[in-house]
């Protein structure tokens, strides 16, 4: 599921007037923290909008940087919006489409080319002319293209496959990635031109655990916007329940909080949520970070020292897997632990399974490591 956050056309239900006043504020609050659609309020995000502005009305090639779920997609849309480009925005996700097949898709063919290549076909550069390209997971592209995608960006023109013809193109180009490309570069899979003709302007986003109080407002403008398309009354969190979706990572970050919040809308049963109508994992992640937090003394009641150590234990894996993007061997080294040992763990828990799932088809991330709102850990 793509992530949206453009700012929500108000919904129209039956209601109370209670209902209806959190609605309007929420709309209010929206408006007042909305760019091109992106919803933030946070430092952080307000320097990469500056930047967006600055930039969308050059022909400057973008390279746009963040975790899976952060809405590199979104920005891509609110540079191509801002730029004044007469033609279309064109999406390419590179990690999803066979590098035999990206190459037609980006390129084009001529008929007879290959087998199966029974007609002539444009390829996204040319559908894009006079717009935008978004190269997504740019990172994933085979060093065979990468070669024939440096020289369209120094030549400004394509050449289909099959073809001896050139033609000129005059599109933009932004690419996103959530991997280093530095340490791609550096492990020999990324080419090192390409990468300097990509980042001429770099925009990082900042991963939803770091934005303070965007989880709030995000969390107040997705129920709102899910509420109003199943017709019903806004669903409120309870003090506390919003204090557990903000103590929570978020690894999945916007997408992950997006599709949450549709759930939870469609299964209240009442218009205020409290912490347990929350997943147990959101709570579990509460309970953990409790842990870390006890001081000297115990409380009068005492403690169940293997509950404590067990979630204690989970928690830490949780976030060396989370960090590493789910790559056993390097979240093995983070906790000093032999892979062996730490998959033994991961599959005590019954941890493995979450893990090796994946979330239907995302542009902005589809690899194993975009396992999303998933992920659950075990209490």
């Amino acid at each position: 599921m793509q992530t949206h956050v453009a700012g929500s056309q108000e919904a129209s239900f039956d209601s109370t007037s209670a209902n209806q006043a959190t609605t309007q504020r929420s709309s209010t609050s929206i408006r007042q923290t909305s760019f091109a659609g992106i919803i933030s309020e946070c430092s952080s995000m307000q320097k990469v909008f500056s930047v967006v502005e600055k930039v969308a009305r050059t022909d400057t090639t973008v390279l746009v940087l963040g975790e899976s779920g952060t809405g590199k997609e979104l920005i891509a849309r609110a540079v191509h919006k801002l730029s004044g480009r007469t033609g279309k925005l064109v999406p390419v996700n590179c990690g999803a489409i066979p590098e035999e097949i990206l190459e037609s898709e980006l390129f084009g063919h001529e008929k007879g080319s290959f087998t199966g290549a029974i007609n002539s076909k444009i390829g996204r550069f040319q559908l894009a002319d006079n717009g935008t390209i978004f190269l997504d997971e740019i990172g994933e592209m085979s060093p065979k293209l990468q070669v024939k995608l440096l020289r369209v960006l120094q030549e400004r023109k394509v050449e289909p496959v099959g073809s001896t013809r050139t033609i000129d193109i005059n599109v933009r180009v932004i690419a996103a990635t959530n991997k280093d490309l530095k340490e791609e570069v550096k492990a020999g899979r990324f080419r090192e031109d390409l990468f300097y003709r990509l980042q001429v302007v770099p925009i990082e986003l900042p991963a939803l655990r770091a934005r303070g109080n965007d989880i709030e407002i995000l969390v107040e403008h997705f129920m709102a916007r899910a509420c109003g398309n199943l017709s019903k009354p806004v669903v409120e969190f309870s003090p506390e329940a919003m204090k557990t979706m903000q103590s929570y990572p978020w690894p999945g970050n916007v997408r992950e909080l997006e599709n949450l919040i549709e759930r939870l809308a469609i299964l209240a049963d009442t218009d205020r949520l409290l912490p347990q109508d929350l997943p147990d994992y959101l709570r579990g992640q509460q309970n953990a970070c409790e842990i870390i937090e006890l001081g000297e003394d115990l409380p009068s009641q005492g403690v169940d020292f293997n509950d404590l150590v067990e979630k204690f234990e989970t928690r830490l894996i949780s976030m060396a897997l989370s960090k590493t993007n789910w790559n056993k061997k390097a979240a093995a080294r983070l906790l000093h632990l032999n892979r062996t040992t730490l998959v033994e763990k991961i599959k005590k828990k019954g941890l493995a399974e979450k893990i090796e799932v994946t979330v239907e088809d995302d542009r902005d991330d589809a690899a194993p490591a975009m396992m999303s709102g998933l992920f659950r850990l075990n209490e």
